[in-house]
């Protein structure tokens, strides 16, 4: 497994976080930064999955 990948996931387990405490408190920057996150994780994710695909090749 690509370390891109790790690193994606936990981008995305970051941003969820994030946004619930952003919608839990009202804020709605934190919440837009989550979500950020989110996305930056999940490109992450598939440029590790790609890596994986290429050197599994």
């Amino acid at each position: 497994m690509d370390k891109d990948r790790v690193i994606g996931s936990a981008k995305v387990v970051k941003g969820k976080v994030k946004v619930a405490v952003g919608q839990a408190i009202g804020d709605a920057k934190l919440e837009a930064e989550g979500q950020a996150d989110k996305v930056e994780g999940k490109v992450q994710n598939a440029v590790g999955s790609i890596k994986d695909t290429i050197r599994d090749a």
